[in-house]
């Protein structure tokens, strides 16, 4: 089943990597960059960053292009940080997408120059691996998971990378056929696993009589909210419509602990966006281009930013990098929106912003709200 999906690589396999590839870079330069200055106070080297795909899959896709492992491989190659810090873990439990993986990884032009030689696993992901990962004190780690389908994906296996500092998880999330599974008896285990054993009984009860866009909503909320439960504050889905925009295939979750990373996927994911409105990305890819409703609060055009802003802020007085940080989360607005808008409500004479440069709104500026 795995191996025909690698038979070509499809857009949205082109966009799921890049996602994946562009925020490792995001989070490792934040990850290096704090243990550079630790390493300048207090002396001593501060150690390694990871990064482990429990579903790695042969590398290549037949056509030849390269998938998530050899992307963030090739890049470490070429930066001399990554070269002597970051440690690789690809698992797969088909032998012959591991054979295919290492091969390619042998193949890399440079590969010989990582510090730390890449560990290839050939193991099923379940109940042997999370209790692994719940014994171990994991040192800062980029956690990939994108199985075909739901097995092997449950809330303790994103909790156990999730419970150490600098770690964050991207899972690729199968909607359709989860969806299909909540009401499916024979796969209650996995669901139970994924979502709660009370979850599960609530969505089975509550999904009977909805629409098709209602269901999607209620599962990737309950979703969401099951991820934040267990310490996952910050969430982010990033939907994937198929080849007609007629429905929707998969959703790629981010999960961190750290407002820091849920910034800088934000911003990943707007600008592989297919669509935007206003300026406000979708946070969805479609090879067709009609613009669909959006998850969560993901659905707010920037026309209605400022009122909220106006509501939520009313009688106070803070920075605009205070605005944003209080007022982002959940919704699908990136810091430079905030900034539009904040310029738009001065001019309109609706808040009274301090000093500054004109066709500018700096972090530091500070507004106050009537």
């Amino acid at each position: 089943m795995t191996n025909n999906f690698f038979n070509e690589m499809r857009e949205q396999s082109v966009v799921k990597a890049t996602i994946v590839s562009k925020y490792f870079w995001r989070w490792a330069g934040i990850i290096i960059s704090t243990a550079k200055k630790n390493e300048q106070n207090y002396g001593r080297k501060q150690g390694k960053i990871a990064y482990i795909d429990l579903f790695a899959g042969p590398g290549r896709y037949k056509e030849g292009s390269d998938s998530t492992p050899l992307l963030i491989l090739r890049g470490a190659i070429q930066n001399q940080d990554t070269r002597e810090r970051l440690v690789t873990i690809f698992n797969d439990k088909d032998e012959e997408n591991i054979q295919s993986l290492e091969n390619a990884i042998k193949s890399l032009p440079g590969i010989e120059t990582l510090k730390t030689e890449p560990v290839i696993m050939n193991q099923e992901v379940g109940e042997n691996i999370v209790k692994i990962f719940e014994g171990m004190k994991l040192i800062p780690t980029l956690f990939f998971v994108d199985p075909f389908g739901y097995k092997g994906l449950s809330l303790r296996l994103i909790n156990s990378v999730l419970q150490n500092w600098g770690c964050d998880c991207i899972f690729f999330f199968n909607y359709n056929r989860i969806s299909m599974g909540i009401s499916n008896e024979f796969v209650t285990e996995h669901m139970e696993a994924l979502f709660g054993k009370e979850n599960v009984e609530i969505m089975r009860q509550s999904l009977e009589a909805v629409t098709p866009n209602e269901r999607e909503l209620f599962i990737i909320e309950t979703l969401a909210q099951s991820l934040k439960a267990m310490g996952g504050e910050y969430v982010l889905p990033f939907r994937f419509r198929n080849e007609n925009n007629t429905r929707t295939s998969h959703h790629l979750i981010f999960v961190s602990k750290h407002f820091r990373g849920y910034e800088e996927m934000k911003e990943v994911m707007a600008k592989e966006s297919s669509t935007a409105n206003q300026g406000v990305a979708s946070f969805e890819y479609s090879p067709a281009t009609e613009r669909q409703p959006l998850l969560f609060g993901l659905s707010t055009p920037l026309d209605d930013l400022g009122e909220l802003l106006l509501t939520t802020f009313a009688g106070k007085t803070l920075s605009m990098q205070e605005i944003y940080e209080r007022h982002n989360v959940d919704t699908p607005f990136i810091k430079k929106n905030y900034k539009v808008i904040l310029q738009q409500l001065e001019t309109d004479g609706k808040i009274i912003a301090s000093k500054h440069k004109k066709g500018t709104f700096g972090d530091g500026v500070m507004v106050t709200f009537p």
